[in-house]
């Protein structure tokens, strides 16, 4: 308890107390409180939650962006500036806010699920690897696909300009010797040997 003599300085008039002893008192009277409580059946059962799971759905975070939207005083919460979640009720400024909130111990206590991690078997990682080897297999060979086709597009119209360049060209020189044709037939209607050159013939 208390002890003000114990001490041998005599200008030392603060209270000594014995730290061990008040502490053995107050785990005591925990331990009574706890004892009394399960005997009266007020502590409610531990809550069983569920190991963290990947979310089954892509966040949202782009379909407001640039938008501008109205805000009244009878505005729904859900529709207020920011990023609401329906969960937890509530609203979120930002997007980083956001994210930060729905992979926080709140939100997810809220949806039922505590913060453990399932431990991963090593067959479960095997497989976990064959899956996205897998994936990365089909992603190449679509990757591979569209870039053929590209491919041909581009090479298809490079032909098609190559056959209308060589159409231009065709009518190009079709107009040029209908025109040498008729200069020809004007010469010889009145009565010139040719425009062709100014020498004479003799």
């Amino acid at each position: 308890m208390a002890s003000g003599s114990g001490s041998n300085n005599k200008t030392d008039f603060r209270r000594k107390w014995d730290k061990d002893e008040y502490e053995n008192m107050a785990q005591k009277r925990l331990t009574e409180e706890r004892d009394r409580e399960r005997r009266d059946g007020k502590v409610p059962p531990p809550v069983k939650r569920d190991l963290l799971r990947h979310r089954d759905y892509k966040v949202d975070l782009e379909s407001k962006l640039g938008k501008t939207i109205v805000i009244t005083k009878t505005t729904p919460q859900a529709e207020m500036g920011g990023y609401y979640c329906n969960v937890c009720d509530c609203v979120v400024k930002d997007s980083i806010n956001f994210l930060d909130h729905i992979n926080g111990k709140k939100h997810q206590r809220n949806l039922g699920m505590s913060m453990r991690v399932e431990r991963s078997s090593l067959d479960q990682v095997k497989k976990r690897f064959e899956v996205n080897k897998k994936k990365m297999e089909e992603k190449q060979k679509e990757y591979d696909f569209e870039e053929r086709m590209k491919e041909l597009r581009e090479e298809e119209e490079k032909a098609k300009a190559y056959k209308k360049e060589k159409q231009k060209e065709r009518k190009r020189r079709a107009e040029e010797d209908v025109d040498f044709e008729e200069d020809d037939e004007m010469a010889a209607v009145m009565g010139f040997s040719g425009f062709g050159s100014s020498k004479k013939s003799h």
